[in-house]
């Protein structure tokens, strides 16, 4: 299936929400600005008839819902069950949409999003699953459209599956290693750390503390460099000291 093609306001409204995003997520834990341009991109898509327009921003309000509901769960708090039925929502409209579109990237990156709200929110794994299969069985087609990160992403929630439930560490490490390679390609560091720490816990996991430390090292200093949340620089900081007292033992 071909990569369908998105109207250019559209697109370029979502390309400046999806900065703002990754703002938000790794740095500020502000999402207002991502949600403003979402919602615009949306009102432009479905003026121009841009159903993959629409779902691309549909999808981002989704995310942008899931990322904030995030940062209230780190923080302690319970997130409401009107929260996570309105991301489910959004989750579910964009798959409807991609569907209709018959685009392989998007239809994976919104099966994607829908395992997001039943593995990370629900802790829901036996729904989660079938979801998060078929989007690794079109991530090739996520790559192939030029979205690393959405590849990474998908990767990435595979191989925390093979670290929590079906414990195989071996392949929890390679898919891990992989979503990072994908990050390095990216070349935007904010998004490095928290993907060498999901390595790092494999690492753990499999008995390899010293490369675990390694990868821990990194992520403290990227996180630093890059200003981001403290909540991931604390992440960071606590497993790179867990594996020092690991190969100190």
């Amino acid at each position: 299936m071909a990569v369908v093609p998105i109207h250019p306001e559209t697109a370029r409204l979502c390309a400046l929400a999806d900065e703002a995003l990754i703002e938000g997520a790794f740095r500020t834990g502000e999402f207002a600005e991502a949600e403003r341009l979402f919602a615009e991109a949306q009102e432009a898509a479905v003026q121009a008839g841009d159903r993959a327009g629409e779902a691309r921003a549909v999808g981002g309000l989704g995310l942008t819902g899931h990322h904030r509901n995030i940062v209230r769960l780190v923080a302690g708090a319970a997130v409401a069950e009107a929260d996570v039925a309105a991301e489910e929502e959004l989750m579910r409209r964009a798959l409807a949409l991609w569907r209709e579109t018959g685009e392989a990237a998007g239809t994976a990156l919104a099966l994607f999003g829908v395992s997001l709200v039943f593995q990370v929110l629900r802790r829901d794994w036996a729904t989660a699953m079938p979801y998060l299969w078929q989007a690794f069985g079109l991530a090739e087609a996520v790559e192939e459209s030029g979205d690393l990160y959405g590849r990474s992403e998908i990767c990435r929630h595979v191989g925390f599956y093979y670290l929590a439930k079906d414990v195989r560490p071996a392949e929890a490490v390679r898919q891990l290693g992989h979503s990072l390679a994908l990050r390095e390609r990216i070349g935007d560091p904010r998004r490095l750390p928290s993907a060498l720490v999901a390595l790092g816990e494999a690492k753990m996991v499999a008995g390899n503390p010293q490369d675990a430390a390694g990868l821990f090292g990194r992520a403290v200093t990227l996180a630093h460099e890059s200003e981001l949340l403290p909540w991931r620089i604390r992440d960071a900081e606590e497993n790179l000291r867990q594996a020092k007292a690991a190969l100190n033992s």
